[in-house]
């Protein structure tokens, strides 16, 4: 009896083991097939293809943030690893503006 029961917590141990290996295993693995008329093709993604976004601030973004900051036709006039510079006309004449190149464009 106590054989018997040895083999089944065994027997279960091992199955556990083989069913937790596999799971991890295929969770790793994502493969998507996709049928259309040119027949069947994996569908690649690029999941980093997102991740460049919000690193920084763009020339865009300095501009929209500069108008809101009061500037008439903003220009970007210099762009470095750490600051975004932009000069426009405000109510007092030309002025320069310069914003952290970091997401969200904070002014420095």
């Amino acid at each position: 009896m106590l054989k018997n029961i040895s083999k089944v917590g065994l027997a279960l141990a091992m199955t556990v083991g083989a069913f937790g290996a596999s799971a991890s295993v295929a969770s790793a693995q994502d493969v998507e097939l996709r049928l259309g008329p040119d027949g069947v093709r994996p569908v690649i993604r690029d999941r980093d293809r997102d991740r460049d976004r919000g690193r920084g601030c763009s020339p865009g973004e300095a501009r929209e943030a500069a108008r809101d900051a009061g500037f008439r036709r903003p220009e970007v006039v210099r762009v470095t690893d750490r600051s975004v510079t932009v000069e426009g006309m405000t109510r007092r004449g030309p002025d320069r503006i310069s914003f952290a190149n970091r997401r969200g464009c904070p002014e420095l």
